[in-house]
């Protein structure tokens, strides 16, 4: 008998999801484990596993949004049969082809075809949740990405009309000025709003330090020559510090709930990430227990999946504590605004060389200002006062908490 493929739950609260695209084709081999179809969330765009072996008998939903526990695939023996999906309860599909008329016959000449792969135009999710959002059909956009694919740079201009060359643009500009531009909502967009404004009626305060990363820098350094192949980073220092002071003054790795303050055992770090679909905030879990060179890794690796668009769900769960860091930009300090249900969060400035008092000397020194923000509910002023000398000592002088 068939496999139903049902749509998963992917984290608390979840009710429906999105297919983006289907990376198997009816009638193909599915191996057990193996990437079925790409899921975008509230939290993330996820690929999703086939919890079966077999054959890829029928799809059941193309694309858009289904809720959870839906059929949406069979898998099975080849030439299985199956049943026939609720066509009433189908979610809507993304793909327009059909539901649109064939191009105006005023238009002098057609887009170039996309590339396509199995009869599906290759599309990145975002660019198919762009497209899907604003209600445009991806087989009449022009892709200028690797291979002919659409990217989300090509979705915005097919909905503009915006030309491509610089001439192009200001001879627009000046038929349209002061025009306005429309960005539909995103679900990542969406939970991002509304866990800021959430955050925005607790009740926090901030407090702030600057260090002088002499030695850190000096370590960072050292570490690189050391071992060329793992890129370790302030961020990484950062994150290793903040763990050892969170694990010395637990008051400030805790979480605030109507009936209790609840104490973190382990630093599972957030870094807080600047993705195309949005700000996230991946997690190192047990920061504590890790060395520079496997915080690194594990750095990287969540990084560079954020950017990627290529999160799972459990890498955004479960944080204690959130790094903030705007110092690429060239920002001197900030306040960020703390990430519930955590009670604290650092925001850490750019590294300048300032002029110091250094027993009483004037000095350079590469200063480093950080800006903690606390949920004044949870932890009370003393506690997060230590808490940030802690993290300044450490970072003076790195030896003390690695």
């Amino acid at each position: 008998m068939a496999t139903e493929v049902i749509l998963p739950r992917l984290g608390q609260g979840m009710e429906t999801g999105t297919i983006v695209r289907w990376l198997k084709s009816e009638g193909e081999a599915v191996e057990k484990g193996e990437p079925l179809f790409e899921l975008d969330t509230d939290k993330v765009t996820q690929e999703v596993e086939a919890e079966a072996s077999g054959v890829l008998l029928k799809i059941a939903v193309a694309e858009g949004e289904v809720p959870v526990g839906r059929t949406v695939a069979f898998i099975g023996s080849e030439g299985e049969a199956v049943p026939e999906p609720d066509t009433a309860q189908e979610a809507p599909s993304d793909n327009l082809s059909q539901a649109l008329p064939e191009a105006s016959e005023a238009h002098e000449s057609a887009p170039e075809p996309p590339a396509t792969t199995n009869g599906r135009v290759k599309a990145s999710p975002l660019a198919r949740r762009l497209a899907r959002e604003r209600g445009l059909d991806l087989q009449g956009i022009r892709g200028t990405g690797p291979d002919g694919r659409i990217v989300a740079e090509d979705v915005e201009r097919a909905e503009t009309g915006t030309p491509k060359s610089a001439s192009d643009k200001l001879s627009q500009a000046q038929f349209v000025p002061g025009e306005v531009e429309r960005v539909p909502l995103t679900s990542i967009r969406k939970t991002i709003a509304r866990r800021l404004s959430e955050a925005w009626q607790i009740p926090v305060f901030q407090l702030q330090a600057s260090a002088d990363m002499t030695r850190a820098n000096a370590l960072v350094a050292k570490l690189r020559e050391r071992d060329p192949d793992v890129r370790i980073t302030v961020t990484d220092v950062l994150t290793k510090v903040s763990a050892q002071a969170l694990m010395r003054h637990r008051e400030v790795n805790a979480e605030f709930t109507e009936d209790a303050i609840l104490l973190h055992p382990s630093a599972n770090v957030g870094i807080a990430v600047a993705a195309p679909q949005g700000l996230v905030v991946p997690v190192i879990r047990g920061a504590e227990r890790l060395s520079l060179a496997e915080i690194a890794a594990a750095r990287g690796d969540v990084v560079g999946r954020a950017r990627d668009n290529k999160l799972r769900t459990e890498d955004l769960e479960g944080g204690t504590f959130t790094i903030s860091n705007l110092g690429m930009y060239a920002v001197e300090s900030f306040t960020a605004v703390l990430n519930p249900p955590q009670a604290a969060i650092v925001a850490v400035g750019a590294t300048e060389d300032r002029v110091v008092a250094i027993d009483g000397e004037l000095a350079v020194r590469p200063m480093l200002t950080l800006t903690a923000t606390f949920d004044h509910r949870a932890v009370d002023g003393a506690p997060a006062a230590a808490f940030l000398q802690t993290l300044k000592e450490s970072l003076e002088d790195p030896g003390l908490a690695l």
